[in-house]
């Protein structure tokens, strides 16, 4: 790669044309037309102020951190500063017939810049909600964008862009300037947050959804548009930078054998991904066992699944191993748990009533299940005394099950005690040999 930087200064009369041209601007708000100006500009924004109300009532908003056109207030969204630009623009079209603007020409670029800080932060907000580099990457859009537009105002843009369009450099066949290479930054990061956008929307509505599929699939479908979405913006914003994409055979020969190599446990993480949701053997909310480690799948994400316990612990789990190795779904055919406790009373109690009453007991608890109802077996003749198992069925194992067995548990305490059937204490029975008697010496 050659590189060769050309530095032309620009001519003097073009920066004191922009300077002359400020100074006739601001003078030009010393006129008394400016006064019908400021009262077209507070027209547009109560108008754009009600039309966003009124849209906000129509459609009904309840969340409007999940969309990019509203906000918590009338002003936080997109909406607003859109439809006031879109006014703005319509007023000085219709002003500029009868006189000339000063005012409309600072609105114009403010509005522009607000749109833009808007679009840029809400996306980012929406698709990436807690990215720690969200608030970075929102201060430097808001910076990049006020820069932009006092540039503007003041006429010094075209300046700073003709002295950037001098340094220039060449790399292989193509000439490239700082210039050339800021916009096709700037296109490729719209392009970006424009895939975003469409993707974070789609996403929304199929998890929003109520119907089409489970949840898992809607995920899988949202997942899979998200990826179409941002390797299209990335071929677009490459495109817009000036890079030949038919130099990326290359490189993505490389990537292919560092994926062959390096990265083989990243990408089979990824493709497991994407079988598991297709597949649907886990879902969204089934109860699973992986490694000793029982609990809920919360999120099932391209590289990882979440699992969250009962006791509020959540494990990140590689989706190769949900793959590869033995995982027990507790909810996979069917939602219900069937759960069981062991109770010894003794041997003098009346089989038939212990029976009744565990029934009852368990019967006694909301959770658990009359179809299949309760089963108390006879399990064993203990030790101590005799072994009743009791065993039920729920279907909500997401609330818990130790409480559950803890109401049960005490439910049956209560009707044994009052019925006055006897949990034996443990029993051991210590047998006494007599001391032996001396054995009589022989005489001799």
């Amino acid at each position: 790669m050659t590189t060769t930087t050309t530095i032309t200064p620009a001519p003097t009369s073009g920066v004191s044309a922009p300077i002359d041209d400020f100074g006739l601007w601001l003078d030009s708000f010393l006129r008394p037309t400016v006064l019908i100006e400021v009262a077209a500009l507070i027209a547009c924004v109560l108008l754009a102020w009600g039309l966003s109300a009124a849209l906000r009532q129509a459609l009904g908003m309840r969340d409007e951190r999940r969309s990019v056109l509203f906000g918590r207030r009338l002003f936080d969204g997109l909406l607003f500063p859109l439809l006031l630009l879109l006014l703005g623009y319509l007023a000085r079209a219709l002003l500029l017939k009868f006189l000339p603007v000063a005012t409309f020409k600072v609105v114009i670029p403010v509005l522009i810049a607000l749109v833009v800080i808007r679009f840029g932060v809400k996306v980012l907000q929406l698709a990436f909600a807690s990215a720690p580099w969200v608030k970075v990457m929102e201060r430097s859009i808001s910076w990049l964008a006020w820069i932009a537009m006092v540039l503007w105002v003041s006429g010094l843009l075209p300046v700073v862009l003709a002295e950037l369009d001098q340094i220039t450099w060449k790399i292989g066949g193509s000439q490239i300037s700082v210039r050339t290479l800021i916009e096709g930054a700037l296109t490729a990061v719209a392009v970006l947050i424009l895939a975003l956008w469409i993707s974070a929307a789609i996403e929304t509505r199929l998890l929003r959804s109520a119907v089409g599929g489970d949840l898992s699939l809607r995920k899988a479908v949202s997942n899979a548009t998200r990826a179409m979405l941002m390797f299209v913006g990335l071929i677009i914003a490459l495109s817009a930078v000036g890079i030949d994409l038919t130099a990326l055979s290359v490189l993505g020969g490389a990537i292919g054998v560092g994926i062959g190599f390096g990265l083989q446990k990243l990408a089979s993480n990824y493709v497991s991904g994407f079988v598991i949701l297709a597949e649907r053997s886990m879902r969204i909310g089934d109860n699973v066992r992986v490694d000793n480690f029982e609990g809920r799948i919360t999120d099932i994400n391209a590289r990882y699944t979440v699992i969250r316990s009962l006791t509020g612990r959540e494990s990140i789990v590689p989706n190769e191993l949900l793959i590869i190795n033995r995982v027990e779904n507790l909810s996979l055919a069917d939602p219900k748990v069937w759960q069981s406790t062991v109770v010894s009373v003794a041997y003098e109690s009346d089989v038939d009533v212990v029976t009744r009453l565990l029934e009852e007991a368990a019967l006694s608890q909301d959770r658990v299940l009359k179809d299949p109802g309760p089963s108390v077996a006879l399990s064993a003749f203990g030790a101590d005394g005799l072994e009743f198992t009791l065993g039920y069925w729920i279907a909500d194992p997401e609330n818990g099950q130790l409480n559950l067995r803890s109401l049960v548990n005490r439910s049956i305490l209560k009707s044994l005690r009052d019925n006055g059937i006897e949990i034996p204490y443990p029993q051991r029975v210590l047998h006494m040999k007599p001391p032996l008697s001396p054995t009589p010496s022989p005489t001799t």
